[in-house]
């Protein structure tokens, strides 16, 4: 079904051939680097050198969890107008239902910004982020930058690249995203996939097989190969936007006449080019994929990557649902979280299926679900189907073509464009549930729940022909491949219309007499100092799991209707992984505030390091640190960092970063992102470096640092990786405001 291919492979006359068998001298080689689409594309937007890129976007996104902020923080360092085209959506707290008025500020916070800035602003309930930007935005051989980890619009011939907030800043003030010349890695496609298999399913394929590997980490996914011509648009967007889930970089694919016959139906023929690798092209590994062997698949809980066939899961399911249950009580402390009861007869029996998102919610997709259920019912027990066409023109078209009702009829629910089953906001299961869904992410609370209230359901991701082949057979857990149903669609046509009724447009259009509105929650990030000569660490939370998410370091679902204010949103900091955090963090930063007002530390600080015989040099910084062994896995949120910044952070430590771009929140958050060969920290510990500053400016690969533990000091090396000239800035004053301030 997935082979992975280690070491270089030449792609050659349509086939993959290893780089041992390929005979090429190192000059062949060399060009055939060059010969790859990625390699085209990032080169014509970069503005550095050929192995240190300056990449300049030609558009970007943002959501109503995100862009509030990111307007703040370049409003701060000198916004103008914006000088890319910037569509502001309204996909995540587009429900209003929690915190009174403050989401719906937050949409006239994000419209007044489009109209003096000069951007796009999508009204709540007409497009998900993702589905906008393919219908509007996305052109072959572009770049679009976004501030959500899913922005990847590869299938359409644009690379894109999901980061941080502080990213999109950059780019807003006309700087650079600087990164090192990534690995391309091939995506071989060959076959045609058997009726009853989706997107999904080849998607949780390819996560399962290279996720837990590190096979793509930070690398480019350039999709080649016979089995593209196989797939429709829909089907290659579906899989495309699920790359993300195997921590690549980004993704490009070959484009031909379906993506040509895309763009034309969505009213924007000169947006296509073919797009195909040059002979021969060189990349860094392979991923083969076999669409005529890939089966209906399920991601169990508690991560997209634990990838079982479903018939698998299904003849195993009380040994695999054991292992989900034990996981799901660790995070509760106490054994109360079961799903054995879930098997009855040989069956699984589901909760609820969910069918939505840039993922889910495709035109394709929800057809297929109708076609499914045609005729037939969701039943009236405990099993529910709720769908969300993912924008509104799809959703026109599924009513125009007689979908909708075709789901209404089996008693299936239909919703509007929103992105909350992909991180938790409405649909919550009930305590103990299980739900089946295509869309994005199955992390623990993902799906709404509260583990530090007693309460955990859980999420396994499916296709949408098989939720809805299990919708058929009343919540018992079906393949779709064992339905028969009909995979022939009336004709998607695309009403534009629609928006040009509804959005905004004024790119190159910016006001400035134009006053923007602020909400009462909407408040200005609290300031930074800069980094001291030498600086002193106390680990306040020690994350011993293998992956941290960024749901972990700062939850999704209720906390997004405090995204726009800084030290509220702080409060829930970990709050699902280590209920103390905050409190501990506090802690540091009331007795740093001390420090400088005073010049000395709290006699308590002093007391414990004088007992290990350290003595700390006046004028040190004094700052919090979370400890962990691979955090950021996951959501592309920025607040995962500056809340962690908020509360008087000043660095984390871990073995390695899950992705680059928690790694980069941490930096232009002005924190310290430390590498540690060990993992022998406990809570309470301290780190005492001198001279960082100068580490930071030196690309030191070994920082000397003393480790207080239980009354001794050791010496230790940390590392903090490869920085650029930038990067060292930012975190020398503090974080990115106040290195633009400066």
């Amino acid at each position: 079904m997935v082979k992975l291919i280690k070491g270089g492979v030449y792609l050659t006359e349509g086939k993959l051939v290893r780089e041992n068998y390929a005979f090429m001298t190192e000059a062949k080689k060399q060009n055939a680097i060059t010969h790859t689409m990625a390699y085209g594309i990032l080169a014509s937007h970069n503005k550095g050198d050929e192995q240190n890129l300056r990449i300049k976007f030609d558009a970007m996104a943002s959501h109503d969890i995100t862009y509030v902020g990111i307007i703040q923080t370049a409003k701060a360092s000198g916004l103008k107008e914006f000088p890319v085209s910037y569509t502001l959506t309204n996909c995540h707290n587009s429900l209003c239902a929690v915190g009174g008025t403050i989401n719906e500020d937050d949409h006239l916070f994000g419209l007044t910004a489009a109209k003096k800035y000069g951007g796009n602003f999508v009204p709540p309930h007409l497009a998900v982020i993702h589905q906008y930007m393919r219908e509007c935005e996305a052109k072959c051989g572009a770049m679009i930058l976004g501030s959500d980890s899913h922005t990847r619009y590869g299938a359409l011939g644009t690379m894109a690249v999901g980061e941080g907030g502080p990213e999109l800043v950059k780019q807003l003030l006309g700087r650079t995203y600087d990164i090192k010349r990534p690995e391309i890695i091939a995506v071989y496609l060959k076959g045609k996939p058997k009726k009853g298999v989706g997107p999904h399913d080849v998607a949780i394929a390819l996560v399962g097989a290279t996720f837990k590997k590190g096979f793509v980490k930070n690398k480019v996914l350039e999709f080649v190969g016979p089995g593209i011509k196989n797939l429709s648009m829909d089907f290659r967007c579906g899989i495309d936007v699920m790359t993300t889930e195997t921590t690549c970089l980004s993704s490009i694919w070959e484009t031909d006449e379906k993506t040509e016959e895309y763009f034309k139906v969505h009213g924007r023929p000169g947006d296509f080019r073919p797009m195909h690798p040059a002979e021969p092209a060189y990349y860094d590994g392979a991923v083969v994929i076999d669409l005529s062997k890939v089966e209906p698949m399920i991601a169990l809980p508690f991560h997209p990557s634990n990838a079982y066939t479903i018939k698998e899961f299904i003849d195993n399911a009380e040994d695999l649902l054991h292992g989900v249950e034990e996981e799901g009580n660790k995070l509760l402390g106490k054994p109360t979280f079961h799903l054995l009861d879930k098997v009855r007869d040989g069956q699984v029996h589901v909760s609820q299926g969910i069918i939505a998102g840039c993922a889910g919610g495709t035109y394709e997709n929800v057809a297929s679900a109708a076609e499914i259920l045609k005729d037939k019912s969701c039943g009236c027990d405990e099993f529910q189907l709720s769908v969300y066409p993912q924008s509104q023109p799809v959703y026109k078209c599924l009513v125009d073509n007689g979908y909708v009702s075709k789901l209404m009829g089996a008693g299936a629910m239909l919703k509007t464009a929103f992105c909350g089953p992909c991180f938790g906001a409405g649909d919550t299961p009930a305590n103990n549930g299980l739900s089946i869904r295509h869309t994005t992410r199955n992390f623990e609370n993902r799906e709404g729940s509260k583990p530090s209230e007693g309460q955990l359901a859980a999420v396994a991701l499916m296709d949408a022909r098989s939720i809805a082949a299990t919708a058929a057979n009343g919540g018992i857990l079906t393949p779709a491949t064992d339905v028969e149903y009909t995979d022939h669609f009336r004709k998607y046509t695309f009403d534009g219309s629609i928006y040009e009724k509804r959005v905004y447009h004024g790119w190159g259009k910016a006001d400035p007499s134009v006053q923007v509105v602020y909400g009462n929650n909407i408040k200005d990030w609290p300031e930074q100092i800069a980094l001291t000569q030498n600086v002193l660490l106390k680990a306040v939370s020690v994350l011993n799991d293998p992956v941290t998410t960024t749901d972990e370091l700062i939850p999704s679902g209720e906390t997004s209707s405090f995204r726009s204010n800084p030290l509220r949103l702080a409060e829930f900091a970990l709050s699902r992984k280590d209920p103390g955090y905050v409190g501990r963090a506090k802690e540091v930063k009331a007795q740093e505030e001390v420090r400088r007002e005073t010049g000395l530390l709290p006699a308590e600080v002093l007391a414990d390091l004088e007992a290990a015989g350290v003595e700390v040099k006046p004028g040190t910084m004094f700052g919090s640190c979370v400890v962990a062994r691979k955090p950021g896995d996951g959501s592309a949120r920025e607040q995962a960092a500056s809340c962690q910044r908020v509360l008087g952070g000043a660095a984390n430590i871990a073995l390695e970063y899950a992705t680059k771009r928690y790694r980069s929140n941490l930096i232009n958050w002005g924190m310290l992102p430390l590498l540690a060969s060990k993992f022998d920290y406990a809570l309470g510990d301290y780190i005492y470096i001198e001279d960082i500053t100068k580490y930071v400016l030196q690309d030191s690969p070994v920082i000397p640092a003393k480790h207080i533990s239980g009354g001794k000091c050791k010496d230790i090396s940390l590392e903090l990786g490869q920085l650029t000239s930038e990067e060292k800035k930012i975190i020398l004053c503090g974080c990115l405001i106040n290195y633009y301030k400066d």
